[in-house]
């Protein structure tokens, strides 16, 4: 018996030993997966820092086209298109109108009608003061007429006038009216401050189509979904807005579409979709991104939750390339995907870790912020710019003071405008470094760098332009520094891509003082040969923006408004002057 209970007592043991290791190995399995999972998930570079591998970058994000909100206006985009059709009850003397059409762009209306004889269509919205009535002509004949009405005022009853024009140039004229309701009191709180409007000098576009547009830099949160993007007349009078959550990406596309970054739910704390839609709201395309970051900073339970973060552009063959965070567990808005305009995938991803200095992200102590979770925002990219000319890309770095130029295929560097003091580089980067010829303004936190598209035919040359916040994050050149936190400015260099050398050619701001100056945010815009629109972006601690239209040869404001009263969260981010109706989209020129 005491045999028999010690042998039972021996295999009790033995089974006890044989579970603890058994829940050893399992222990140790899960976590040699998990920290193997994250070690397969990066790949180390030539100076042997680790960098997040292409392949997880892709499945972190996981862009996809999506088509529920597509086939919920299937039935409205139906209902107008039989208002047109042959056989329609709407006529010439009684025509479809649908006010907000789409359910999300207040300010714009449908009007549709059947002609028995073909014919083309001029209509105006008619404006309440000179150089605000909006007209467009559409360019066939045709029987069936659908017209995009834009740029009506709120709360107002809007008169539209409609002319049909038949083959033997004989002609009919109707006029119709569009009510429309009362702007919501996120835009209608506002307070805006038209200080000039030299109508006859601002570029306006045909039939007075361009607005100005206000990017809003609507950040994460439940609350701050209603700081609406939004168009502006001359006189400052909003004639456009949607009611789609905006932050950051607002771009017209070469098909004469927008492109925004938005939210699948209003109510959603995050953004997780490009929306390319036309001004009535119509949407032709959704691309939805994953909104939780892969990897969380190491003890953090938050992740990042807006993937896209500053820039989107459209590439020559319609993909998108846009600025992203890696997912990593270290680093932020570095590194930039390449969408499939086809079919939403990634085909390309371009990590900045791969190709600056690893001491510019290893040592990088210059910034801080709680936004980022505990993850280093060493280079902070807020723009990329193709060259179609090279078949490059112009970025530009926030945080390390520098625009640069790189090959968009091989990912070579061709030239670096830099606000670091040449001894900051390593000698291997230095043969980059563009020089420069008479004194200029060295980018210091600057933003929004584009090319002027008149010198885009010029081989080995080209004339840049950046908002350039003027503030010397880190340590910089002895003159950015001086200059620091002083002004801010719209710049515009001619640069010698050849030689490497860079001068000046034009600025304004810096007599503006103080009172201009942006820390962050804004834009420099191309307009036409004289004139450029500068969105001074951050005023009054992000409540106020100052948008400004100036001639570069006469040095002289043509427009001038303040902004004020933006809401929380609902800042300036850049200032674009696009034509409701655009016939040919000129790249650079509407950015």
């Amino acid at each position: 018996m005491e045999a028999a209970t010690f042998i039972s007592k021996g295999v009790d043991d033995m089974r006890k030993k044989v579970w603890l290791i058994i829940l050893i190995v399992v222990v140790l399995g899960g976590g040699a997966a998990g920290w193997y999972g994250y070690q397969s998930a990066t790949k180390t570079t030539s100076n042997g820092s680790k960098v997040r591998s292409d392949s997880a970058v892709k499945k972190d994000i996981n862009s996809r086209l999506v088509y529920g909100g597509i086939k919920k206006q299937k039935s409205t985009t139906t209902k107008i298109k039989k208002a047109a059709a042959s056989g329609s009850s709407y006529t010439f003397s009684n025509m479809y109108t649908k006010v907000n059409a789409y359910g999300s762009s207040p300010l714009t209306a449908i009007a549709a009608f059947h002609t028995t004889k073909a014919a083309k269509v001029t209509y105006t919205v008619v404006g309440k003061t000179s150089k605000t009535s909006i007209t467009n002509k559409t360019t066939k004949y045709t029987k069936n007429h659908t017209l995009q009405v834009l740029g009506l005022y709120a709360n107002y009853k809007n008169k539209v006038k409609v002319t049909v024009t038949y083959k033997n140039k004989t002609k009919q004229t109707k006029t119709i009216y569009l009510k429309t309701k009362k702007l919501p009191s996120s835009l209608s709180s506002m307070k805006v401050s038209v200080k000039k409007n030299n109508k006859s000098k601002m570029v306006l576009g045909s039939g007075n189509s361009k607005l100005t547009f206000m990017v809003r830099t609507t950040i994460s949160g439940k609350n701050k979904s209603k700081n609406y993007s939004f168009g502006m007349d001359a006189d400052g009078t909003i004639r456009w807005y949607t009611t789609r959550p905006t932050s950051h990406i607002f771009k017209q596309l070469s098909n004469g579409h927008l492109l925004i970054w938005t939210k699948s739910k209003k109510s959603n704390s995050y953004f997780n979709q490009l929306v390319e839609m036309d001004y009535t709201g119509k949407m032709y395309k959704v691309y939805r991104l994953n909104h939780k970051a892969w990897g969380k900073t190491a003890g953090s339970k938050k992740q990042n939750h807006n993937q896209i973060h500053h820039d989107v552009t459209e590439l020559p063959n319609g993909d998108l390339i846009a600025t992203v965070s890696d997912g990593g567990r270290k680093y932020v808005e570095d590194t930039m995907i390449v969408i499939s305009h086809k079919t939403g995938k990634i085909t390309k991803v371009i990590n900045m870790k791969n190709i600056l200095p690893a001491k510019f992200y290893e040592q990088y102590s210059a910034t801080k912020s709680s936004k980022y979770m505990g993850k280093t925002d060493w280079f902070h990219e807020n723009s990329v710019y193709y060259d179609s000319t090279d078949k490059s890309l112009i970025i530009s770095s926030r945080n390390q003071n520098l625009v640069m130029k790189i090959d968009y295929k091989t990912e070579k560097i061709k030239w670096i405008l830099s606000g670091k003091k040449r001894s900051a580089w390593p000698k291997s980067y230095r043969k980059y470094l563009l020089k420069a010829s008479g004194k200029i303004s060295w980018p210091g936190g600057q933003h929004a760098a584009i090319v002027d598209p008149s010198t885009l035919k010029n081989k080995n040359s080209l004339n840049l332009l950046i908002f350039n916040n003027n503030i010397a994050v880190g340590t910089t050149k002895s003159s950015l520094a001086k200059s620091s936190g002083k002004y801010s400015e719209g710049v515009e260099y001619h640069i010698n891509e050849k030689t490497k050398t860079i001068s000046q050619v034009g600025s304004y701001g810096k007599s503006l003082g103080k009172a201009n100056f942006s820390n962050i945010i804004g834009s420099n815009r191309y307009l036409s040969s004289s004139n450029r629109l500068i969105d001074f972006g951050w005023l009054d601690n992000g409540d106020a923006a100052n948008i400004i239209e100036y001639d570069t040869k006469t040095k002289k404001q043509v427009f001038n408004v303040k902004l004020s009263n933006l809401g929380s969260g609902g800042y300036v981010y850049r200032a674009e002057r696009f034509s409701l109706y655009p016939t040919k989209h000129s790249y650079g020129t509407n950015e």
